[in-house]
């Protein structure tokens, strides 16, 4: 018995292509590619002026291209805004705490579940509260749940917006710094996430200034020089 290798399903692909940004007559970004699959954990490493940080929020969608394009499991997303893009599968964590601070742990996870539809529909009170609590499991912060998000640690915190990420469901996170500013206990537990995302077959792009704590759980990264 033989296997078509055409039905085969591919993991998706987030793609950037030549990306290219100039600022008046400086050009900041120049041919800079970078793939994702689906399952893996990709870096985008460089000095300070290289262009990395540039190129990763070209990729969000918070700074405009000059030139290239950004594929997105097969749909051009080069000029959707960040909303689209994340309708499409495409989440991002920014380096800035995100979280509602004057909302407890699971009012901020419901928040997003909230706006979440269905078959066209929004989800049931139900099937919300049931994902709700899945969240707060595979995150490990249900004892959390009650609690302020402004009484949180770095480490519980980034939990709290990891759940919050995965209640869109999305196929792709991007964590701009996830380990800036963040005690050594904190970046075991990040790195933690990150393979917990890896293992829920979601692609990760982090870009960061901590090399060697990047470099840990890659599972290859684009170096881009000046």
């Amino acid at each position: 018995m033989t296997t078509d290798s055409s039905s085969i399903q591919k993991p998706a692909t987030l793609s950037a292509q030549h990306l290219q940004k100039r600022y008046g007559s400086r050009t900041v970004v120049r041919d800079v590619s970078v793939e994702v699959k689906c399952g893996e954990v990709v870096g985008l490493l460089g000095p300070n002026g290289a262009g990395k940080t540039t190129s990763f929020y070209m990729i969000v969608g918070l700074v405009p291209l000059d030139g290239g394009s950004i594929v997105l499991d097969g749909t051009d997303i080069t000029h959707l805004p960040i909303h689209e893009r994340a309708r499409m599968g495409l989440s991002y964590l920014p380096q800035e705490a995100s979280v509602f601070r004057k909302l407890n742990v699971a009012e901020n996870i419901q928040a997003v579940l909230e706006l979440q539809v269905q078959g066209g529909k929004p989800l049931r009170k139900s099937e919300i509260a049931h994902r709700l609590d899945e969240l707060l499991g595979e995150l490990q912060i249900s004892h959390l749940r009650d609690n302020p998000a402004l009484s949180l640690s770095g480490g519980e915190r980034r939990r709290v917006e990891i759940a919050r990420a995965l209640a869109s469901q999305p196929k792709f996170i991007l964590l701009d710094e996830p380990f800036a500013g963040v005690d050594p206990i904190a970046v075991g537990e990040i790195q933690r996430i990150v393979r917990f995302l890896r293992d829920r077959q979601i692609g990760v792009l982090i870009t960061d200034h901590n090399v060697r704590e990047t470099l840990g759980i890659c599972d290859h990264a684009y170096i881009i020089s000046e």
